[in-house]
């Protein structure tokens, strides 16, 4: 079976994903009139909450479904999921990383205005968001098909295995092993229950808990691992034009790829990518979608800013991290271990606590906002009076993720989302034309204003 998902993971991710994420991204950047450039500006005066206003449906502001997106994608995947990257493509996939980035901004412009713009109703009544709404609401019924797909694949998808497979790993090299309590199995165990019940308390709260937790985690988290990595950086600061020369020549010569073939390079980082701020996968609209906002293009700029913060300014840090201290180079480990190696290296003594304190957070504020997606998910396909059983569900897999193999953990997540991609893609494709003529609109009303 394992061998099985890690093929699967394999082809798709292959010349499939890399059509529709990449291709069909660049596709939305053009036809935006590359919004993502020209108003990022506007975007961050949006997230200040110069707008909000209480009286609108929906159950959480701007800033907090920004913050628990974030908490979504800013975490292991930028950690850990960069020191995949560099292990499986060189430092040539950290460049692609960046294309993608750049390409997500606009599809998550168009994926999150939807999500504001065809809201639905759950079997209770609640206004809801997201993909498997956009399909039934904008496309119609006929298409609903498409929305089962989503959800199928997002309740599969959307577990914290791999949160839990890497804070495991983390804890016990940086606390247990050297104080020789690491038991094995045994250990794996203790973890996966102990971190079960911490996101229990949390997530059995609802979003309204989820998101005020989110946005009180995210800034700090992301302040110390950026303060943290800034340290590092300054301290081989000599070395960064020459790390970053070499992330942008192998991506085009593929020197450090395995076979060496550029096309590997290119979609070892857009799958990287994908994990790691999730444009174009359909996750965020989900938690935009709930946001107090009636103005779909408003949100959508909001969401845009994810993957800039994910991808452009913490992944690369992270990167940097890795190749100034030479570890990818010197060393077998991968994951979160290659990343922890790094920081050792750079701060010894210190830096491997840092970390741990960031990955913690990283890890926890992950599995708070991935319950969410799955709950979302579940409900649509069983009722709301049914979608509370998906908690009990994801809260076992915890410890599954925290005993399983790390490849057939990765790989079950990057195949299913890049199923969750494909109905979210051709819904985004098809409404297209409403997001630019609404933000035509917008951008009208604003100027007379």
């Amino acid at each position: 079976m394992g061998d099985f998902i890690i093929a699967f993971a394999d082809w798709i991710w292959g010349t499939p994903m890399l059509v529709v994420l990449m291709g069909g991204g660049s596709i939305l950047l053009f036809h935006s009139g590359f919004v993502p450039f020209r108003k990022i500006g506007h975007a961050i005066s949006l997230l200040r909450g110069k707008y909000d206003d209480s009286n609108i449906p929906g159950q959480i502001t701007s800033f907090q479904a920004l913050s628990s997106a974030i908490a979504a994608t800013v975490g292991l995947g930028n950690i850990s999921g960069v020191a995949i990257a560099i292990t499986m493509g060189g430092p040539g996939a950290i460049f692609w990383m960046w294309v993608s980035a750049f390409v997500g901004m606009a599809t998550k412009f168009y994926t999150c205005s939807l999500a504001i713009m065809y809201r639905g109703k759950d079997s209770r009544g609640e206004v809801q968001g997201g993909p498997m709404y956009v399909i039934e609401e904008g496309m119609g019924k006929k298409w609903k098909f498409l929305s089962y797909i989503f959800c199928i694949a997002g309740v599969m998808g959307l577990l914290a295995i791999f949160q839990a497979n890497q804070l495991t790993a983390v804890f016990r090299t940086v606390i247990l092993e050297p104080a020789g309590l690491d038991e094995g199995e045994k250990t794996k165990w203790i973890i996966g229950i102990t971190m079960m019940v911490i996101v229990a308390i949390v997530i059995l709260g609802g979003i309204k808990r989820i998101a005020n937790v989110a946005s009180k985690l995210v800034p700090f988290m992301v302040g110390l691992y950026f303060i943290t990595v800034l340290i590092i950086v300054f301290k081989y600061i000599g070395d960064v034009p020459d790390m970053l020369v070499k992330i942008v020549s192998d991506a085009f010569s593929g020197k450090a790829a395995a076979g060496g073939a550029v096309g590997a390079v290119i979609i070892i980082g857009a799958r990287r990518a994908a994990f790691s701020n999730e444009a174009g996968i359909g996750t965020a609209p989900m938690v935009h979608g709930a946001s107090k906002n009636n103005e779909p293009i408003r949100e959508g700029l909001i969401a845009m800013l994810g993957p800039f913060i994910d991808t452009i300014v913490v992944c690369t840090l992270t990167a940097l991290v890795i190749m100034l201290t030479g570890v990818w180079q010197t060393t077998e480990s991968d994951g979160v271990r290659l990343t922890l190696a790094a920081f050792d290296t750079a701060l010894p003594g210190v830096g491997r606590y840092l970390l741990m304190v960031a990955v913690l957070i990283f890890a926890l504020s992950t599995m708070f906002t991935y319950s969410y997606y799955g709950h979302k998910c579940f409900n649509y396909l069983f009722g709301a009076d049914k979608a509370d059983y998906y908690n009990y569900f994801y809260l076992i897999t915890i410890v599954a993720g925290a005993v399983a193999s790390l490849q057939v953990v990765v790989s079950l997540v990057d195949g299913m989302y890049a199923v969750m991609a494909i109905p979210t893609m051709i819904s985004t494709f098809y409404l297209a034309p409403k997001v630019k003529a609404a933000s035509k609109d917008y951008f009208k009303r604003m100027k007379s204003n």
